[in-house]
């Protein structure tokens, strides 16, 4: 049956957190303080906090975005003691230090692939229709349709050419209504005829 509500399994941790349409929180997932668009999923045992999240992406198992820092510069010690003070009875916690993270939140844009066990460090911003490889670390903003893979990641090629990635975007496909996306679902398979028939030329401005 199809379900247009989220789709919430076992051992989900919501905390602020606003879900689109068609979304898929897979089990032992945390999400705090984060948007997540229409159709997007986590494919289990993610952690994600203050990020905004496009439509339409695929995040896999294992990826953790915007993680938490440790002072390691700015104080004496470096253990969480200094900051998380009511877990030991030290008085009430750093509001300022966690305020700092929630100030660098993680944009990620529509019909992004974050594979199995990547890390997307606070403040990056991810374009629509990226790539980023299995087990990289994201330290820098990812331009749109880039495929990026590494520690620290680094770009490794474009999808598309220029031109191609204009007409897509044209397209603003993500944004069709659901019954649209089905009409023409067999449509996504042709790049070609896809941007000839919905996108606009990169130099004009107009219709391909």
């Amino acid at each position: 049956m199809l379900r247009i509500e989220p789709t919430i399994e076992e051992d989900v941790v919501l905390n602020q957190v606003q879900l689109g349409r068609y979304t898929e929180i897979k089990a032992h997932s945390i999400l705090e303080e984060t948007q997540l668009g229409d159709y997007s999923y986590c494919a289990g045992y993610n952690q994600i906090y203050a990020a905004h999240i496009g439509k339409f992406c695929s995040i896999a198992s294992f990826v953790r975005i915007n993680p938490g820092n440790h002072p390691s510069y700015s104080r004496v010690a470096q253990h969480h003691f200094t900051y998380r003070r009511s877990l030991f009875g030290f008085g009430e916690d750093d509001a300022e230090f966690f305020q700092e993270r929630k100030r660098r939140s993680v944009i990620i844009g529509h019909d992004v692939w974050l594979g199995h066990h990547a890390t997307i460090m606070p403040g990056v911003t991810i374009g629509n229709g990226a790539v980023v490889g299995s087990g990289s670390v994201v330290t820098h903003d990812v331009e749109p349709y880039a495929v990026v893979a590494g520690v620290p990641a680094r770009k490794i090629r474009m999808r598309f050419s220029d031109e191609v990635i204009f007409a897509i975007e044209s397209t603003r496909w993500w944004d069709w209504e659901h019954e649209v996306l089905k009409e023409r679902l067999m449509e996504f398979n042709d790049i070609a005829a896809f941007i000839q028939k919905y996108g606009k030329d990169s130099m004009t401005g107009e219709s391909v």
